[in-house]
């Protein structure tokens, strides 16, 4: 079964990827909030269909478009002694925010005190500091 959201029409496109930060307090008393809300906060989405149904929306000037999601992989860095398949926490200590890999190094999406599985490793990173880092896929 698709995973179901509302976006805004301006950004209903195909293939689009964005981020969810989370829910807007100005939608708290609408009729539509879960269908909103039902994504996980911090994590990338693709658009992998537009559906036609439309609806009026007070956070969006042009309403919203029912689209049907796919979560992306969660994407983080992690020091190079980790193998696939390792169990790993995510340290998200960085305070280099003009880095390439901050976001890698610093996800929203990563929680520092759960566990994480490699799933792939992906390349590696060219750390400012030193770090010797990959870039991985994860799994929760």
């Amino acid at each position: 079964m698709p995973l179901v959201t509302l976006i805004g029409e301006k950004l209903a496109k195909e293939n689009l990827e964005f981020i969810y930060l989370g829910p807007n307090n100005e939608c708290k008393n609408c009729k539509l909030k879960t269908a909103c809300f039902n994504l996980k906060k911090g994590r990338r989405y693709r658009i992998k269909k537009i559906r036609d149904k439309h609806h009026d929306c007070s956070v969006y000037e042009k309403g919203v478009r029912v689209v049907e999601v796919e979560e992306l992989p969660l994407i983080a860095a992690v020091d190079t002694k980790f193998v696939e398949g390792a169990t790993v926490r995510i340290n998200t200590e960085c305070h280099h925010r003009a880095c390439d890999n901050y976001m890698i190094c610093k996800p929203l999406a990563v929680q520092q005190d759960k566990k994480y599985t490699v799933a792939k490793i992906i390349e590696k990173i060219i750390c400012p500091v030193g770090k010797k880092l990959n870039k991985v896929e994860l799994k929760e």
